[in-house]
């Protein structure tokens, strides 16, 4: 390959690795904890059970009932999502004309319980995962770009790197040159895991940008009639106008029943109404079903007055289009291989965070000036708010762990964004060194107190051994404290005893 487009390939890698990295730093180290989403919905404080033990049918029945004798006008549109998965209490949300969200739920008395919009850490996981903490639409669509600049990267690093990839695949060169070791280590995580960096890339452009995309083909090729072809296969019966005359739908339980009748393998974890109480109403069953597919997605849609089902949504029925979709839609989110999937997802998921931070701090390391302590102000820029964004962000979801546990639901996102903050600041008005120092200790205590949060339930104190999602979040928080702690030690050791002429060089008194 000629020397130019080597480099015309390393300029592409190095500033499109830039532009996008630190808001991929967030997505991945975000999205390897969204992995475990319903494990993790037991590590929030919830209400104590109520005294009397109810099927997921029976509580979501009493939800719904208590939520439609106060709020009627929800009967147009609403979703229930039974305990289970989703968390071990039944709610109730719908949707109002501005686009905001109510939301109910029952206390374990069984009064009805108003919830902040996308109440929970772990929906606000889920949304850090796809905006970066940003407004969500805005946030949404610039993740969609930035997942088409991660592709970019992606092809140019493969076309740098590639050659020498056998060669050098196993290669960290322990040594003196900090540099090199780095930069082993970036490439070897980045090859090893790039089949499902190609994943993550094509998947969420496609889901952030899905509409977008559409919209030349709607509007140049099918005369606006695109969304009107593509409705039967993303709808699973068609809107019907209201009779409007009353009909009492079936209650919970016997629907539960025909839509496991009607696809025996159905797990069911939510319904979808519309235009409940109506004789035309609609109820839609969702749930998971295990058919040896990629997804498992299940529905049966039926008229909730009679129960008579209008169609069934298995995975090994649906059409290439809704199978592909859906498929790319489980690799993304990797919830089709149970546990051990999982866990090395949220191993890959690990290891992309650390991709983006490393290729941030090799920029930086490669641009810096040999022969004199003062570096140029884009390199120092660029390093203080690496460091300020990405060691703000894993001090961040520790501080979300620990509130979630100890505070009402809904702080716990300001606590993120407090944490956060602090982070970008403290890096932008300390020494470098000394900052990526001071904030790698903040996230290892961060972390470390997780594991002392996860002692306090409810009611009082909770031994770690009575729950294993506590033994599970309580190891994970401990080696990540161990590896920050340890990457301090490093950076200290690195700011005092290494290259004076760097920007992770401690100045002299």
């Amino acid at each position: 390959m000629k020397a130019a487009t080597v480099r015309s390939f390393l300029s592409l890698h190095s500033w499109v690795g830039l532009v996008a990295g630190m808001a991929l730093f967030i997505a991945f180290y975000a999205g390897a904890i969204t992995v475990f989403t319903h494990e993790l919905g037991d590590w929030q404080r919830q209400p104590a059970a109520p005294a009397a033990v109810q099927t997921p049918a029976q509580a979501g029945q009493a939800l719904m009932d208590a939520v439609l004798a106060r709020h009627p006008q929800a009967a147009e549109s609403f979703y229930l999502v039974l305990p289970g998965d989703h968390g071990p209490v039944a709610r109730l949300y719908w949707y109002r004309p501005d686009g905001a969200v109510e939301q109910f739920q029952l206390d374990p008395g069984g009064t009805l319980q108003a919830l902040p919009q996308r109440t929970g850490f772990v929906d606000f996981l889920y949304d850090l995962h796809f905006t970066a903490g940003l407004p969500r639409t805005f946030g949404t669509y610039l993740f969609g770009v930035v997942c088409i600049l991660y592709g970019l990267a992606l092809v140019s690093g493969v076309v740098l790197y590639a050659p020498a990839f056998l060669k050098d695949l196993f290669a960290l060169r322990l040594g003196r040159n900090v540099k090199r070791l780095w930069q082993d280590a970036h490439n070897v995580v980045g090859m090893l895991s790039l089949p499902f960096h190609v994943i993550f890339a094509w998947s969420g452009a496609v889901l952030c940008l899905g509409l977008i995309l559409l919209a030349p083909f709607q509007y140049l090729v099918f005369d606006g009639k695109l969304l009107q072809i593509l409705e039967p296969d993303f709808e699973l019966t068609p809107h019907v106008e209201p009779a409007n005359a009353k009909a009492a739908p079936l209650p919970v339980a016997e629907l539960l029943r025909r839509a496991h009748a009607a696809s025996p393998g159905l797990q069911a974890d939510s319904l979808s109404y519309h235009d409940a109480s109506d004789a035309n109403a609609r109820v839609e069953v969702y749930g998971e079903n295990d058919q040896r597919r990629l997804n498992t997605l299940g529905a049966v849609a039926m008229e909730a007055a009679t129960g008579k089902v209008l169609n069934v949504l298995e995975p090994r029925s649906m059409s290439p289009g809704v199978a592909g979709l859906r498929g790319l839609q489980a690799l993304h989110f990797g919830n089709y291989g149970h546990a051990p999937l999982q866990w090395l997802y949220f191993l890959l998921g690990l290891g992309g965070a650390f991709l983006f931070y490393s290729g941030n701090l090799l920029w930086v390391e490669a641009r810096r000036k040999r022969r004199q302590p003062d570096q140029p102000a884009r390199t120092q820029l660029m390093a203080r708010l690496t460091i300020g964004v990405c060691l703000g962000c894993i001090a961040g979801v520790s501080a979300l762990f620990v509130a979630a546990r100890l505070l009402p639901p809904g702080q716990e996102k300001l606590v993120y964004y407090a944490m956060f903050g602090l982070g970008v600041a403290w890096a932008l008005l300390r020494p470098t060194a000394r900052a990526a120092y001071e904030l790698l200790l903040l996230c290892a205590l961060a972390t470390l107190l997780v594991p002392v949060a996860g002692l306090f339930g409810t009611d009082g104190l909770v031994p770690p051994w009575r729950h294993g999602v506590l033994w599970a979040v309580d190891l994970c928080a401990l080696a990540l404290a161990w590896a920050y702690w340890t990457m301090a030690r490093a950076t200290l050791r690195r700011a005092r005893h290494g290259d004076p002429n760097s920007v992770w060089a401690l100045a002299p008194r």
